[in-house]
């Protein structure tokens, strides 16, 4: 397994507001020795929501820091619950955490490289332009936002990228045009992505539009984000009468095993693709959250991550788990 979950107890230091909808959170681990971590690093962070046990991932603002791990959340309605916990929490609170994990490989040695961030996506590309800009490398960093009220980190990243930081703000009329950044982009370069799931199907797109080899973008999303509004849905078991309900708040995989249906994970952040099960019948709409996929294989809805993927309406799945064979 790529992510062994070693849980360690925290203590939250202190929170600061980075915008309206934006808190960081500065979570220092008991016996903390501030061993660097790689690029893209996140965290697994213990919450409780309902009165349920549930986990929730976070990416690690900024490289390493004597002070702690730190993080930050967008506040959102339309979300599973981590959020909404994460924002009651005050300075003192004990929190269980998991060590850094990345799955972000960045070749060191490249000629140019290409930043992008959407949003809340700034957290892991942040940590990236600081190592990238003290290496003196040849970089650039798009950041696309609604407004700059709303683009946490800008001040840090202006005094960090002078003018190869390029803000597009929709308010401003300034809405990033990944298809011709591409076209301009040379050859070799490395482009690092994290944003929500429509503007990476479109990075994507883009990107093997321009001619550039998938493997040369790197790339991590919201596992809450989707196309369709986060809601209750149905799953079916196939070969038995049971029907569970999987709430808005909880995942397909915690509501499946929690029931007695075991699914093998891994990385819970719909990178991996060992969650992944078949299904056999969709009355309604998967929405595929997952960057493990390819849209082909998305589009034909054969199989689904249950770690971050939902659905509208009822979907019918087989687990491969027989009753007879435990």
């Amino acid at each position: 397994m790529r992510f062994v979950e070693t849980w360690i107890p925290a203590t939250l230091v202190s929170t600061r507001d980075l915008s309206p909808g934006i808190r960081e959170f500065l979570i220092l681990p008991d016996q903390f020795d501030g061993a660097a971590y790689p690029v893209g690093s996140h965290i697994n962070v213990s919450v409780t929501i309902d009165g349920q046990p549930e986990t929730r991932s976070y990416s690690l603002v900024g490289e390493a820091s004597p002070q702690g791990f730190r993080i930050a959340v967008r506040r959102t309605d339309d979300s599973r619950g981590g959020s909404r916990y994460m924002w009651q929490l005050a300075p003192g609170a004990r929190l269980d955490i998991t060590r850094p994990a990345s799955l972000v490989a960045v070749d060191w040695a490249r000629d140019n490289y290409c930043l992008i961030a959407g949003g809340i996506g700034i957290t892991p590309i942040l940590g990236a332009a600081q190592a990238l800009a003290r290496r003196g490398a040849n970089v650039t960093l798009h950041y696309a936002v609604r407004s700059r009220a709303d683009a946490a980190y800008l001040d840090d990243l202006a005094n960090m990228l002078g003018e190869r930081l390029v803000v597009h703000a929709s308010d401003e009329g300034r809405r990033l045009d990944l298809d011709a950044l591409f076209a301009s982009l040379p050859k070799g370069t490395l482009t690092l992505f994290c944003g929500p799931m429509r503007m990476l199907d479109a990075a994507r797109h883009a990107w093997i539009g321009a001619g550039h080899p998938l493997s040369d973008m790197r790339y991590e999303t919201f596992g809450s984000s989707g196309t369709l509004p986060t809601e209750a849905f149905r799953v079916r078991l196939k070969g038995s009468d049971v029907e569970l309900e999987i709430p808005r708040e909880r995942s397909m995989l915690d509501v499946l095993n929690a029931s007695g249906f075991e699914v093998i994970s891994d990385c819970k952040r719909g990178e991996c693709g060992l969650c992944a099960i078949d299904v056999v019948a969709v009355d309604g709409e998967i929405d595929h959250r997952d960057v493990f996929f390819s849209d082909h294989q998305k589009q034909s809805n054969q199989k689904i991550c249950a770690c971050v993927s939902r659905a509208r309406g009822t979907i019918t799945v087989d687990t491969l788990l027989r009753a007879d064979a435990v």
